[in-house]
């Protein structure tokens, strides 16, 4: 018997037609090609960083062409404690003291020193700063809002947040040794705005 030789029959190319076996082949359909940040709705943002030069290395933000304006920033956060907590602040039974009272202060000095917690942030000399407290409804937490103001070429809303952050950890710190459950945050800036001098 002579050697047998097995038919091979070529495969259906992608994207035409082939015939096998005499029939026709349906049209291969490729997968359209996925691309993640392609097909991504979120829309990309036309700003850069501005603590970064043109080389990419850090560098503090030239404001001395800005004009002088009013200034004002307002921040707000939170922190989650117990009911028990909250009831020994405010009859004032903390040992450590007056948890409210140390925490507006501390909130005030840290918007005084922003400048030397937070490396590229300019060193400014706030004309005001004000923190507030208040215990909702559900007295589950202690709502911290802070403001701070002034008359220059930048805003401050670095010094309204840290002094929302710094307030907030001093009630924690002054808390601590009866409530290991509570939380902090979260931290936001509320609201930032700017005006000349005179303008209503």
């Amino acid at each position: 018997m002579g050697e047998q030789h097995a038919m091979v029959l070529p495969l259906p190319l992608v994207g035409d037609r082939a015939r096998v076996r005499g029939k026709s082949a349906l049209k291969c359909k490729t997968r359209p090609h996925f691309n993640p940040i392609a097909n991504s709705s979120v829309k990309k943002s036309t700003k850069s960083l501005t603590h970064l030069d043109a080389s990419g290395e850090v560098s503090m933000v030239d404001v001395s062409q800005k004009p002088i304006q009013l200034r004002e920033a307002i921040a707000q956060g939170e922190i989650r404690l117990q009911k028990a907590t909250l009831d020994l602040i405010n009859s004032n039974a903390i040992a450590k003291g007056n948890v409210l009272a140390t925490a507006r202060i501390a909130g005030i000095m840290a918007a005084k020193r922003t400048g030397e917690l937070i490396p590229l942030c300019h060193p400014l000399p706030i004309t005001h700063c004000e923190v507030n407290f208040e215990i909702p409804e559900t007295t589950d937490r202690i709502i911290i809002t802070a403001s701070a103001k002034i008359a220059a070429q930048t805003g401050v809303e670095m010094e309204a947040l840290t002094a929302v952050s710094i307030a907030a950890l001093t009630i924690y710190d002054m808390c601590k040794a009866v409530d290991k459950s509570m939380s902090i945050g979260p931290i936001r800036l509320v609201s930032k705005t700017k005006h000349w001098p005179g303008a209503c």
